[in-house]
């Protein structure tokens, strides 16, 4: 145990009752620490792991073997101390029908020591207007901004996040963000959460744990997972005729062709993949001078947290 870890997994397992009489190991002896101050991310397909890992860390189940901390203190023997310094997101069908924005807050509240002033939360989001409304009454962005200020009701020092922007439009999705943001950088409150984006995870989480059957498969900060893939960077090229992949593979700085196929127009889109862009580039445009073909289009992008998942788990993301 070290004062520097809001989070700490030791060989965490936990097993499941399996239809057919034997044992489905749902977490398969996970560990991880997660810094105080960090944002992290679990990311894995449905059925991964996250959530599970998520509520023994947060006292909602019990582990079959393993022990997690939060801020010190052990989720099982010290329950009642971890749940007054976490907080943790509902989803928004979670909450009473009846009650307004304020009541709801004022509700929770009364089941810690400490409390924050509602209105104080309803500002943070931008819901004052709405104090009175209830919650079947707000926008899809709303309901998920206010599902955060519930959490933190408490002023909590770690805040988990279960898939915070699932069903948001791109808007809604882009204004959390910034929202999380703010709360881990700005407020330095711990955050600590699960999704399906790979694009979320790389634009907030410090470092991230790729999850897939119950296993961690990689674990670092978004950028490092991508750069240590065999091939980092994606060059796609159309061309004006088909060419032979062998002569692409054999560019200097080229690892393999990823895809080929035959686009509208009768032109050739194939994708590169490369472990240095500009290498790799210099390279591909000097084949392309010296073969003779004609390139229509040319784009250099980098690899993503998708590729990476790809990789280690040969699945996608969503799967």
């Amino acid at each position: 145990m070290t004062d520097d870890w809001a989070v700490e997994v030791d060989e965490l397992v936990k097993e499941f009752p399996a239809p057919d009489g034997g044992v489905l190991k749902a977490v398969g002896g996970i560990s991880f620490q997660v810094s105080k101050g960090e944002c992290f991310g679990l990311l894995g397909p449905n059925g991964a792991g996250k959530t599970t890992t998520l509520e023994i860390i947060e006292s909602l189940q019990t582990p079959s073997s393993g022990t997690t901390r939060v801020l010190g203190l052990d989720s099982q023997r010290d329950q009642k101390d971890v749940r007054e310094r976490i907080g943790v997101q509902l989803q928004a069908g979670a909450y009473f029908d009846f009650l307004t924005l304020t009541e709801i807050l004022d509700l929770f509240g009364s089941f810690y020591e400490k409390r924050l002033d509602p209105a104080e939360l309803l500002e943070k989001v931008s819901l004052t207007d709405k104090a009175k409304a209830r919650v079947a009454h707000l926008s899809g962005g709303q309901k998920q901004r206010f599902s955060i200020v519930a959490a933190m009701v408490n002023d909590p020092e770690v805040l988990f996040l279960d898939e915070p922007t699932t069903g948001l439009d791109p808007q809604a999705r882009r204004n959390l963000w910034d929202f999380i943001t703010e709360i881990n950088k700005v407020d330095g409150k711990t955050v600590i959460l699960t999704t399906h984006y790979m694009e979320e995870a790389e634009l907030l989480c410090d470092r991230v744990a790729i999850i897939d059957q119950g296993e961690i498969v990689a674990l670092d900060s978004p950028l490092a997972l991508v750069k240590n893939l065999p091939a980092a960077y994606r060059i796609t090229l159309v061309l004006t005729k088909a060419v032979d992949q062998a002569d692409l593979e054999a560019i200097d700085g080229i690892v393999e062709v990823g895809e080929s196929e035959e686009v509208d127009g009768g032109l050739h889109r194939y994708v590169l993949n490369a472990k240095e862009s500009e290498k790799a580039l210099k390279a591909t445009l000097s084949w392309i001078d010296s073969s003779g073909s004609k390139a229509e289009d040319i784009r250099v992008g980098a690899a993503t947290l998708e590729d990476v998942f790809l990789e280690t788990t040969g699945k996608s993301l969503r799967d």
